[in-house]
């Protein structure tokens, strides 16, 4: 199972995930719900929680779309 946790997806910007958690609460904000989203799609992909293709499709998206803002706030 792939880690999708923001320190494996951008590793070259751990100092800087790690000082915007810290002083930007904009980013921690996005950044917590990232990790809540990506511990959704752990449980369910890893078949400790069962639900719908399309909840997993949504989550995913939302995943995805959060990673994008946190990025782009890295840049």
């Amino acid at each position: 199972m792939e880690n999708h946790d923001l320190l494996h997806e951008f590793p070259e910007h751990k100092e800087k995930i790690h000082e915007m958690k810290l002083n930007n609460h904009h980013f921690k904000k996005l950044f917590d719900e990232y990790d809540e989203v990506n511990k959704n799609i752990h449980r369910i992909e890893t078949g400790a929680e069962a639900t719908a293709d399309q909840v997993i499709s949504v989550l995913r998206m939302k995943r995805v779309h959060l990673k994008d803002q946190l990025f782009t706030l890295l840049k």
